[in-house]
């Protein structure tokens, strides 16, 4: 009898051996698949300083446009929970409202992991003056309100059913480069999630381009075209619809003459042929399986010195600057969250403005049925240019407003890679 064959004897035998304890107590019974939605109004008031174009300085908001909604979606398999969350904010929140949001969803409702993603919307408020009022006094507020969504969403769950589709759609455009072919990702992806009778409980939709289409200069608060998008696919589909911006650092809105109000109703109505192709199951074998990472470049700017600080505030104001140096202080610190669903559907989510190609590399790469890249995700560290575009240069590749280190969105997406193949099966590294 050779070796291997003792060898593979002797593993059954250790393999049945453990499984007695099993047989004696009965089967552990199977997790269950739920989903719960919640919607909270996060419309700031009147007077905060507004994100998104430097032209506007510190200029205060003089009213509302359209409200601002905070949309989320809560999925459980197992003891497991996870939290998927839609702002229509330019960026997600700033670290330590981020930590003050983790740590009240999971002690008041047991979530453990969240995608909480801007739309990058050009006409919401700036989150980075945590310590200036009137900006501070609204944070504690929005804390507050995107835990709810994500508590109240918990606690709604119930067994459902879940279910994808992808389709690419001609509704945005490169903005970046001079070259051609010029790198468009122009997928968009719905999950469908409906309760075990078929009633809706959400649609999550996952599209790039960069939420500028009202004027600059329009001082009032704006969902800029994500608003009408909702309200389209949930007057049609029912339930609540959770967007979910992707990588869109180089991608623009591809109207065709549209109106802001347009071309969110023709995105809703492409999101709706979606949904409704899609044929939700409840998984045979559920399960969520969830990594988070932190990372620390090197800036390509010297943040500490006098004459750089000097041109920033000029270009900006002196309190975002500080903001940003401060967050730079220790390097850049991007943060990284990947997820697995039933071992079918990948989720991607990056604290930062990423280029077209990283996401379409990395969906390419992952080989699972879908794979949804989100930006803006658990903070914001500006732009993540490919290596490409740094090559090329222009707005959203230079050093002023994409200071992380060469290379540093390649990376990131690798360890994604990694994480996801790792979490379907785990990958034999040799390192300890």
């Amino acid at each position: 009898m050779d070796f291997m064959r003792i060898y593979k004897l002797l593993i059954l035998c250790v393999l049945g051996m453990c499984s007695v304890p099993a047989l004696l107590q009965g089967q552990t019974p199977a997790a269950v698949f739920k989903a719960g939605a919640a919607a909270e109004d996060i419309t700031p008031p009147p007077g905060l300083p507004m994100w998104g174009y430097g032209a506007r300085k510190d200029a205060p908001a003089q009213g509302v446009n359209d409200p601002l909604l905070a949309t989320g979606v809560v999925l459980e398999a197992g003891d497991q929970k996870l939290a998927l969350v839609g702002l229509d904010l330019g960026r997600a929140p700033a670290r330590q409202s981020m930590a003050a949001i983790r740590e009240k969803a999971l002690k008041e409702a047991g979530v453990q992991h969240v995608f909480i993603v801007g739309s990058h919307t050009h006409h919401g408020p700036c989150l980075e003056l945590e310590k200036a009022p009137p900006t501070s006094e609204y944070l504690k507020y929005l804390n507050e309100k995107i835990a709810a969504v994500i508590v109240r969403a918990a606690k709604a769950a119930a067994p459902a059913k879940i279910g994808a589709a992808r389709a690419n759609v001609d509704l945005n455009r490169n903005r970046h480069t001079r070259f051609t072919p010029k790198p468009v990702d122009p997928e968009l992806a719905v999950i469908r999630l409906d309760d075990l009778e078929g009633k809706p409980i959400a649609a999550v939709v996952n599209f790039a381009a960069h939420p500028t289409t009202r004027e600059a200069m329009m001082f009032k608060y704006s969902s800029d075209f994500v608003g009408p998008m909702r309200s389209r696919v949930e007057k049609e589909a029912g339930g609540q619809c959770v967007f979910l911006q992707g990588a869109a650092g180089d991608l623009s809105t591809d109207r065709h003459g549209k109106s802001t109000e347009e071309y969110g109703a023709a995105l809703g109505e492409e999101a709706l042929k979606l949904f409704q192709s899609i044929q939700p199951a409840a998984p045979a074998q559920p399960s969520i399986k969830a990594r988070e990472e932190e990372f620390r470049f090197s800036s390509r700017i010297n943040h500490k010195d006098p004459v750089s600080y000097l041109l920033f505030c000029v270009a900006f104001f002196p309190s975002l600057v500080d903001a940003y140096m401060e967050e730079y202080r220790d390097g850049v610190r991007p943060s990284l969250t990947a997820a697995l669903l039933n071992d079918e559907i990948g989720l991607v989510g990056a604290s930062g403005e990423f280029f077209a190609s990283h996401s379409i590399r990395l969906k390419q790469r992952s080989r699972l049925s879908h794979t949804l890249f989100f930006g803006y995700c658990n903070g914001y560290h500006q732009y993540f240019p490919t290596i490409e575009a740094v090559a090329e240069g222009g707005y959203g590749a230079d050093p002023e407003v994409a200071p992380v280190e060469v290379g540093a969105g390649e990376r990131i997406c690798d360890r994604a890679l990694f994480h996801l193949y790792d979490m379907k099966k785990p990958i034999v590294t040799g390192k300890k």
